[in-house]
């Protein structure tokens, strides 16, 4: 067996625990939202997020992809195909290019 999206239950849970929440960063789809049967769970959740007053980061290709497939990227405080690195520098971690640009400030 498969899990190939959530189901309303979950949608549910989901919902409370971002109710709660003032900042949502999103970084993976919560099913195989390119099948539209299994994109139920993820567009609901989509939608939810896009019309709160969250502050909502999409981060990383599939994700940003679902996001435009659903029509809500406009909806979303900002949209990023950078996944993983989006992650690795709220862990703190250092980004070459950031670092880069840092040392040659003056350049620009």
């Amino acid at each position: 067996m498969m899990g190939l999206d959530i189901g309303p239950e979950t949608v549910s849970f989901f919902k409370k625990r971002l109710s709660e929440a003032k900042t949502v960063i999103w970084n993976g789809p919560l099913g195989v939202f390119e099948i539209d049967r299994f994109a139920a769970g993820s567009r609901e959740i989509a939608r939810y997020l896009a019309s709160s007053k969250k502050t909502v980061i999409i981060g990383g290709g599939e994700t940003a992809e679902m996001i435009r497939k659903f029509g809500l990227d406009n909806k979303m405080t900002h949209v990023s195909t950078g996944g993983g690195a989006s992650l690795e520098f709220l862990e703190g971690k250092e980004m070459p290019g950031i670092k880069a640009l840092e040392e040659n400030a003056e350049m620009f």
